[in-house]
């Protein structure tokens, strides 16, 4: 619940009251992510959280060329067991993340985790009205992936099964409305990265291929600053379909706030120049739409943008 998110974006604000304010806008210096946790918490110590830390900021400031904040406060709490168990990103002029980690996690386990990456996405769009979070939940599952790939951190042949698998979940089921009426589970976050996926499609069918989604999405962090502050979903398609020269978010999301709309995947992975048998995904480099799929995890060629990363104890 949004009272919810502000309680929490508040007490994690408080937690880091010592801390010399948050900038409102960058200044040209590299972006900043100060991060408190417990080292000797941890199995794998400072150095493996640290790694950790910089490779998904890498992934995201590729992404969108610039990490999405001046600054972020990262606070990660140890729990007991291994991996990452939850993530969760706080809006306000200093946006924060709190991550909830495994005591014994290893940096094996840490080398392609997604969920600080998911919730760093979450930083570079604004924050929206409570029904449309399957936009803000359905990019960071789609950007993710796309971003991971694009970084050298998953295969795309790793991104596309898990796709050909997940991306039926979004698909509406009997009952079900608009996405702006159904906010279940499902159709929050794989509904979401279905309708980001059908977009990026169509911007670059609409533009030769030139332009994408992610042309999209830099444009609407320039303009805003992110998740600092809110927008209305219109003023974000707006900016995001102004970037493009195309009219792709807004017809998208006219079609499908209020009403149920299925996409035909078994059409979609064959423009994409994909085989889907028997759950079973190939990738075929020499079909018609073999360009359009590879320029979708298409890296920029640029190194990413510079992050400055200050860590100190748990408070």
């Amino acid at each position: 619940m949004r009272s919810a998110r502000a309680l929490l974006a508040l007490l994690l604000g408080l937690l880091c009251a010592s801390e010399a304010a948050i900038p409102a806008a960058a200044t040209g210096a590299p972006a900043r992510i100060e991060a408190r946790f417990d080292a000797s918490a941890f199995t794998l110590g400072a150095s493996g959280i640290n790694t950790w830390i910089t490779r998904s900021a890498a992934i995201v400031a590729a992404y969108y060329g610039r990490f999405p904040t001046p600054v972020l406060r990262l606070k990660i709490v140890a729990a007991p067991g291994e991996g990452v168990r939850t993530g969760h990103a706080y809006p306000g002029n200093g946006p924060g993340i709190e991550i909830t980690l495994g005591r014994g996690t290893t940096a094996e386990a840490l080398e392609h985790d997604w969920v600080l990456v998911h919730e760093l996405i979450h930083l570079a769009l604004p924050e929206l009205a409570e029904r449309h979070n399957w936009l803000a939940e359905g990019l960071a599952t789609y950007v993710e992936g796309m971003a991971r790939v694009a970084a050298g951190n998953m295969t795309a042949e790793e991104l596309w099964q898990e796709y050909a698998e997940s991306m039926p979940k979004g698909e509406p089921t009997a009952g079900d409305s608009g996405l702006d009426r159904t906010p279940t589970w499902a159709r929050t976050y794989w509904g979401g990265a279905l309708f980001s996926l059908n977009a990026d499609v169509e911007i670059r069918a609409a533009t030769g291929n030139r332009l994408g989604l992610k042309d999209a999405l830099r444009a609407i962090l320039a303009a805003s600053g992110g998740m600092r502050v809110e927008w209305p979903i219109e003023r974000v398609l707006e900016v995001g379909d102004a970037a493009t020269g195309t009219t792709v978010l807004k017809a998208r999301y006219a079609l499908e706030r209020e009403r149920p709309v299925t996409t035909d995947l078994a059409a979609l992975w064959s423009r994409l120049g994909m085989r889907v048998e028997a759950g079973s995904v190939t990738l075929d480099p020499l079909a018609p739409g073999a360009p359009l799929r590879l320029a979708l995890t298409a890296a920029d060629g640029a190194p990413p943008p510079p992050v400055e990363l200050i860590t100190a104890g748990a408070p």
